[in-house]
């Protein structure tokens, strides 16, 4: 699972879920770095979110693949409603309330017009058990965006999904490996990792076959 890479509203820090913004000619460049980093994998699909920014960037990834994207309506962000494009101050100074409560739960909270956590776990998770049941076996690339990934790796992993935010960081263009042994049991592999950032940086980190449990160890899946 991927994240996008950064766009021209990274740095302004607003709400960006819902809406269309452009990758950044930085974000291209932290992208085709990442997809050079990729292009010896045996990846045998790509997926996106619909989103621009998310689109372009599988687009990228999966150029040296020569596959066409697919979009899934599940992997797209989370939507913030009403504050969609705001800053967080802005959001703090025009809706203290429901800032407040979003940062005690943002994951059963949602603003005015927005979605909470729970509601982009529901179609996200599904839009992925989906593929790994297609592709029984198989290196897939899932591209989305921050919120999404972190929600989804809280539910794989059986994190409390109300501290994803708290818990979890996904930086622009991050790589993250989820090893699945079927739709039910996953581990996570590699997390938000950006070495691609250096050029230098390239190698996948071997799946891990020793000093793991039983149940792992005598694993005959994916």
């Amino acid at each position: 699972m991927v994240r996008h890479g950064a766009t021209v509203l990274s740095a302004e820090d607003r709400f960006a879920g819902a809406t269309d913004v452009e990758l950044s000619d930085e974000g291209r460049e932290q992208t085709r770095r990442l997809a050079e980093r990729l292009s010896l994998e045996k990846i045998v699909a790509v997926y996106a979110s619909p989103l621009g920014r998310t689109v372009e960037t599988a687009q990228i990834l999966a150029a040296p693949h020569e596959l066409e994207v697919q979009t899934r309506d599940g992997f797209r962000e989370i939507s913030h409603g009403r504050w969609e494009q705001m800053t967080r101050r802005e959001v703090e100074e025009r809706f203290p309330e429901e800032a407040a409560e979003w940062e005690k739960d943002p994951y059963t909270f949602a603003p005015m017009g927005g979605e909470s956590g729970l509601a982009v776990t529901a179609r996200a998770l599904p839009a992925l058990i989906e593929l790994v049941r297609e592709y029984p076996g198989k290196n897939i690339l899932v591209v989305s965006h921050k919120a999404t990934i972190r929600l989804l790796l809280s539910s794989l992993l059986g994190f409390d999904p109300r501290r994803y935010r708290d818990n979890l960081d996904q930086k622009p263009a991050a790589l993250n490996i989820v090893d699945f042994r079927d739709a039910t049991r996953a581990r996570l592999t590699l997390f938000n990792d950006t070495s691609h950032y250096d050029r230098a940086g390239k190698a996948i980190p071997e799946i891990p076959e020793a000093r793991l449990s039983k149940w792992w160890n005598t694993r005959g899946g994916t």
